[in-house]
């Protein structure tokens, strides 16, 4: 038996367990098998291990004890060629696009969370098994025969999610090339009959955009689930999976959103799964693995994926500059962008993007968003040069993507320099210096200008949260009004001007009124008072608007922008 077996049985749902077993034989007399730390596209440790349990190994009809070396790791004696079966159950009780869930009406399973890596089996095929109920269905990106499901090696087998019920599946087509929509959940009104021609539509830009047909394996699959609430995708080889609020369809832009998000994670197997950081060829799933280019793997992504609804023709330019204005508008006023570089933020993602706090949100800045402001501006300095940063993402995926290879700063300034010596020269200052990013002289450029949009209330210098019935300070601003009087995140706001604070609708309004503010509050049990002292309404966001002493030549540049390709 040299495959690797894995099933997994998902009988018994309302339990939200997960069984998992694997098969093998061992070629060595002693086996070490260890379940990944984190899984790739999200980088942080979630430590899937602390949901296992009942852990058993057998061989030749005898029970054998492993050691456990790690948190995640096993390592047993015993005989060769004689097969091993290892079994162990998972709780799968959380619904997001990285981890797992079960429950009587479908299951979404990321393999990463739930496959053990035994050693020396890494680039042996895996055939994968899954028991459901008998009203259920499978889908799964690997390729299918009968019941079974087959991977090339351990990485193809983890990189292909799992997602089980009585799924509704649509065919669809990309340039020719077949896809599968798995629609999980639909908003109260149902989906729109439009939906699938949109997504097909999304889709073909993306590949418009990358001037290639998918490089995927047919058929690719969009699964997405619809929540009452969760946002969220996660990229794959030859599938996404996204997560969406059906309350946001029901909201003003809201279906530009879900494309927006559909084309992302599209992209993402250009950018990202293919063309990928160095220091993820391959990937090390034991370990946080650092790498400074998380900002071009997303913070490019992120900054297409903003326009793919107008190359679709679902929007129009004004919508781009609303919402590229939304992400410039987070990096011009946050203070985390004069304590944290791009380059720092991509290499702290680990402990900190994925693990934000209110000790942490102040002094950091996510690389999604830095990385839209400085790919907008690469590509607004390309344009002036005759290029496009479309057409450099393309130069990269014909050097390396295509080929498997990573990348690193060296070869993302040698693409640049091919067209701007100058710009490549720029490029580490924009990567490691924190306020580098020119964002406002890439504006004037294009003819456009911020304006600011004042917030409707007096500034007390601090971040509210509604909970439980009741609100609390969910973070504060350095040197701010709420600092000044003492006061720290976690405190409960029991009232403001004497009046009771019942939700943070009433709080807001009880801060008009005079600059000096009493303040009563509830730190761990115990009732205080202090005297906030209010600033003016400060800029809340700002808008993109049309320059009107632009140039010409501003307007002719901004026009090709608009082309995006």
């Amino acid at each position: 038996m040299a495959d690797v077996h894995v099933a997994l049985d998902l009988g018994t749902p309302a339990s939200q367990l997960l069984w998992v077993e694997l098969r093998w034989s061992p070629t060595q007399a002693r086996q070490t098998w260890t379940l990944p730390v984190w899984t790739p596209g999200s980088y942080t440790v979630r430590d899937p291990s602390q949901h296992l349990h009942s852990l058993t190994v057998e061989q030749a009809g005898q029970v054998l004890v492993p050691c456990r070396r790690s948190p995640e790791t096993w390592v047993l004696e015993c005989h060769v060629s004689e097969p091993i079966t290892l079994r162990y159950a998972l709780e799968a009780r959380q619904l997001t696009v990285r981890t797992n869930h079960v429950d009587p009406v479908f299951a979404s399973l990321c393999l990463s969370a739930v496959v053990m890596l035994v050693e020396g089996q890494r680039w042996n095929p895996h055939v994968l098994e899954v028991v459901v109920p008998s009203s259920w269905s499978v889908v799964c990106p690997l390729p299918r025969n009968n019941n079974s499901f087959w991977a090339e090696d351990f990485d193809h087998l983890l990189d292909a999610p799992v997602h089980a019920g009585e799924l509704h599946v649509e065919k669809l087509n990309v340039r020719t090339v077949s896809h599968e929509l798995v629609l999980i959940g639909s908003p109260p009104s149902g989906w729109s009959t439009t939906l699938p021609a949109e997504i097909e539509s999304i889709c073909s830009s993306v590949c418009d955009l990358m001037d290639c047909d998918p490089p995927s394996r047919q058929p690719y699959q969009l699964v997405l689930q619809l929540l009452d609430h969760g946002y969220g995708g996660l990229e794959h080889d030859n599938s996404s999976v996204m997560q969406f609020p059906w309350t946001r369809l029901l909201e003003e832009g809201g279906t530009r959103s879900l494309l927006q998000l559909i084309g992302h994670e599209y992209l993402h197997q250009w950018n990202v799964r293919r063309l990928r950081p160095s220091e993820y060829v391959p990937y090390r799933y034991d370990r946080p693995v650092i790498s400074e280019g998380l900002w071009f793997a997303e913070g490019i992504t992120s900054y297409f994926d903003l326009a793919l609804p107008l190359l679709s023709g679902f929007s129009s330019r004004l919508d781009l500059l609303e919402d590229l204005a939304a992400d410039l508008s987070h990096v011009l006023l946050n203070p985390g962008t004069g304590i944290q570089s791009l380059a720092d933020s991509s290499r702290e993602a680990w402990v900190r993007l994925y693990k934000q706090s209110p000790a942490n949100a102040r002094s950091q800045i996510s690389y999604y968003r830095l990385g839209t402001a400085l790919a907008f501006c690469l590509d607004v300095r390309l344009r002036q040069v005759g290029a496009s940063l479309a057409e450099t993402l393309r130069l990269l995926w014909a050097r390396l993507g295509i080929h498997g290879r990573g990348y690193t700063r060296h070869d993302l300034m040698e693409v640049i320099s091919a067209h701007s010596p100058e710009l490549a020269t720029q490029l580490p200052t924009w990567l490691d210096d924190c306020d580098s990013i020119p964002i406002v002289s890439c504006l004037k450029a294009l003819g456009l200008e911020l304006e600011p949009v004042m917030a409707a209330h007096p500034d007390a210098g601090w971040t509210l949260r509604e909970a439980d019935g009741s609100v609390w300070i969910d973070r504060t601003v350095s040197s701010g009004s709420a600092e000044s009087a003492g006061l720290v995140a976690g405190d409960e706001l029991l009232s403001l001007r004497n009046w009771r604070c019942r939700n943070l609708k009433r709080s807001q309004q009880l801060l008009q009124g005079s600059e000096q503010c009493q303040v009563i509050y509830n730190r761990r049990g115990r009732i205080a008072s202090t005297e906030l002292f209010l600033k003016k309404a400060g800029v809340e966001r700002h808008r993109l608007a049309w320059d009107p002493g632009a140039s010409r030549e501003a307007r002719l540049l901004r026009d090709q922008w608009f082309q995006i390709i």
